[in-house]
């Protein structure tokens, strides 16, 4: 087989010149802008299985006065690769909310320094898993079409969308034939085939709205087949707290996404006590790509306001 990189590209075990942050266990492929001591806003990409290669737009929050801090996720986009079993426990999710709780001590100067969290579909239901457990640690959050905030919510949202049943023969016959050949743990190979299925999403008259392709460095396959298929086992709400965060929250939506849409914004926010729901124009979901130019605006004025 060829040596890695051939197929997708490093991460950053494999390559030390790509930024990064060593937290509970992992490598995460991590870059800054801004001046530390600034209002911090973190970018919570989708997925699962997403990077943060699409959301890069965010580094205009700098000229707001915020120290933007971007992340790929465990076991996917560049950082490092871990074996699938720490995804199969009852408990994986908070995998994830434990390493967006120790971003948020790290970069924290002082108590007095603002955290704010900006999370894009997958990544707006994690910021929203993370606010339910640590409610006090976030001064205001940016949320972009999170499928739902429950299983049944994102199971119903996801019947809706263009996303093809997660869990069918058809998602194994298109991700993962290579297993066969190549064995379960090539991880390089499951994401370079993932990297060919997720263009099925944006394919012309996709419901979701999208234009077309959007920028990504690498799929995390395994962590993508492997949390669906855990929420699916385990179930998850992520709304038992949220009462608690009494600070407003500002929920967008796009123009041009049909399986979402106001009604849909209404009901997966509803758990917040203070939202302020927002249409992104002249997009569909991968709004903070393709809608920049009416999102920025909005959300800056919803971040500067609180900061």
């Amino acid at each position: 087989m060829s040596k890695p990189g051939a197929l997708v590209p490093l991460t950053v075990d494999q390559d030390p010149s790509i930024p990064s942050l060593t937290i509970n266990g992992t490598m995460l492929h991590v870059e800054t802008h801004g001046t530390p001591s600034d209002p911090i806003l973190i970018m919570v990409h989708g997925g699962p299985g997403g990077d943060y290669r699409s959301l890069l737009n965010a580094v205009d929050f700098v000229n707001d006065g915020f120290y933007v801090v971007f992340y790929d996720q465990r076991g996917t986009g560049l950082s490092k690769r871990e074996d699938k079993s720490q995804y199969e426990q009852a408990d994986a999710v908070q995998l994830y909310i434990n390493d967006l709780n120790a971003l948020v001590d790290h970069f924290q100067q002082t108590s007095a320094q603002k955290v704010f969290l900006m999370g894009h579909s997958w990544g707006a239901m994690l910021s929203t898993a993370y606010i339910n457990q640590h409610p006090e640690k976030i001064s205001g959050v940016v949320l972009a079409e999170p499928g739902g905030f429950t299983w049944d919510q994102t199971s119903d949202y996801l019947s809706r969308s263009n996303k093809i049943k997660f869990f069918s023969e058809a998602l194994n016959d298109a991700v993962f034939p290579e297993q066969i050949i190549a064995g379960r743990d090539d991880q390089e190979i499951l994401d370079y085939k993932a990297s060919f299925f997720s263009t099925f999403e944006n394919a012309p008259g996709n419901t979701i709205g999208n234009p077309g392709s959007y920028p990504f460095w690498r799929n995390g396959a395994v962590v993508f087949e492997k949390l669906l298929e855990n929420a699916e086992k385990y179930n998850f709400d992520f709304t038992t707290n949220l009462h608690s965060f009494s600070t407003r929250v500002l929920f967008m939506y796009s123009e041009r996404n049909q399986a979402y849409g106001p009604d849909w914004a209404a009901t997966v926010s509803s758990p917040y006590p203070n939202v302020k729901l927002e249409q992104v124009q002249n997009c569909g979901h991968e709004m903070l790509y393709f809608g920049w130019t009416d999102l920025y605006p909005k959300a800056a004025s919803y971040l500067n306001s609180l900061k």
